[in-house]
């Protein structure tokens, strides 16, 4: 997630600091998250090979040199909105790069290396950035409003393992749920951002509590904080009871169209680690459902498994290597429980007893019989009383209809015509006030 280059969307400009940069200082710039995320020892296992991870966004650059030969191009589900014109991918590019970036180079010792470095990335494009010329259309267009659910979709019938949504904004789209529930039907792991306005005083409420935002708030989805160097809280990542876990998500290294290198912050960033360190656990045990995925990657927080939960971190900052020991375990107790054993053995050794019968005594029919006769003859009798009551006393002419909003009011709540708005964006969100994040910010280094 692009984090905050200006208050506004409107206003988003990227800050491009100038002087050389090398790919070798990328990955220097990056050694010290990896130590912290502990992805050495996680690569002794595993470094992603055969999972594929599905990167929801403003698109992937297939040449971008960290990410080349990793990437398929999925649908453009924007193709109306770009109408011909070419996307920047710059968002996408960047997220991807987090999650399944395998460096250049001799050695592939230079540029951005991911978490999962032998994943694949499946690209779909659904999100439209500013810099994009179709960006006005897309602002404009209903129909982009479930590109993002048309994009999950696709991503779950063409061999997902996880999915990665660094994108969000308030209020829910039922498409986009309805998507999410079928995409974990299917075993694969949704992963999304909690958003970044957790420094705008504006929009928190009394507890300082962030707006909710989807799809990180929709049940099941791995709902990921950033955090900054040392393990608190990032002050732009929004803070709520959404927030499963967090990961780090300051001046993070991400590649960019072109061979270009940023520094990028933002909640989006932190996602694309955690879907790194799903994918890890998905090349390992690649049966583990979502929900103990979930369980694997909280139990390896670098605190250890949690007992204490708190709104701005979850259960605690991610750990590869842990997330993978943790995945083991529940591995190991799975083995263990009723899923492994034949079916007539799983409630007993012993054979099924007759299901015993219970004969009703003769007199027990009469009685029904007096009591529903009794109870139709109540209700004829009311209805009966009713009737010759409203003959008695009739409504007097012109009276009061039933209450509602007052003439020119307008309509009350659930009135009128459902209200649109265009689709997430990446770490930007829409103007504000429409309900999606501001945007982040990042700053060259190459």
């Amino acid at each position: 997630m692009l984090r905050r280059a200006a208050a506004a969307l409107t206003a988003f400009a990227v800050v491009w600091v100038p002087g050389p940069a090398h790919a070798d200082e990328v990955r220097q710039r990056q050694q010290g998250v990896l130590d912290v995320l502990g992805v050495d020892e996680a690569w002794g296992l595993t470094r992603g090979e055969g999972v594929t991870v599905a990167v929801v966004d403003s698109g992937v650059d297939p040449n971008q040199a960290d990410l080349r030969g990793s990437v398929t191009e999925g649908p453009n589900m924007l193709a109306e909105t770009d109408a011909g014109t070419r996307p920047e991918r710059l968002h996408g590019t960047g997220m991807a790069s987090l999650i399944a970036g395998h460096g250049h180079g001799p050695g592939g010792n230079d540029g951005v290396m991911g978490i999962a470095p032998e994943a694949h990335i499946l690209s779909i494009r659904a999100i439209a950035e500013e810099e994009d010329a179709g960006y006005a259309a897309f602002r404009r267009s209903k129909k982009a409003a479930e590109a993002v659910a048309r994009g999950i979709r696709h991503a779950a019938d063409n061999g997902a393992d996880v999915i990665n949504l660094s994108l969000g904004k308030e209020g829910e789209i039922p498409a986009e749920r309805e998507a999410i529930a079928y995409a974990m039907s299917k075993g694969i792991v949704v992963v999304s951002a909690v958003g970044n306005d957790g420094d705008d005083a504006g929009v928190l409420d009394g507890n300082g509590f962030a707006p909710y935002s989807y799809p990180a708030s929709y049940p099941g989805v791995i709902a990921v904080a950033a955090s900054r160097p040392g393990g608190a809280r990032a002050p732009f990542s929004n803070s709520n009871y959404s927030v499963l876990v967090a990961a780090p998500g300051t001046g993070l290294p991400v590649a960019l169209p072109g061979g270009r290198y940023v520094l990028s912050s933002g909640t989006s960033d932190s996602s694309a680690i955690v879907s790194g360190i799903a994918a890890l656990i998905k090349a390992e045990y690649p049966k583990l459902p979502p929900a103990l995925v979930a369980q694997a990657i909280v139990d390896g927080t670098r605190n250890g498994p949690a007992e204490t939960y708190d709104a701005e971190t979850g259960f605690g900052v991610v750990h590869a290597a842990r997330s993978l020991s943790a995945a083991a375990k529940l591995v190991q107790a799975r083995a263990k429980t009723t899923g492994g054993k034949p079916p007539g053995q799983r409630f007993g050794a012993g054979e099924p007893e007759p299901v015993r019968v219970i004969e009703r005594p003769g007199w027990f029919t009469g009685v029904l019989v007096l009591v529903v006769g009794g109870v139709l003859a109540g209700t004829v009798a009311a209805v009966w009383i009713s009737a010759l009551f409203a003959r008695r006393h009739p409504r007097a002419e012109g009276a009061p209809p039933v209450p509602g909003p007052p003439p020119g009011s307008g309509p009350g709540p659930g009135f009128g015509p459902p209200r649109f708005g265009a689709g997430p964006v990446p770490g930007h969100g829409a103007v504000r006030g429409s309900g999606s994040w501001p945007p982040g910010g990042r700053e060259t280094i190459g």
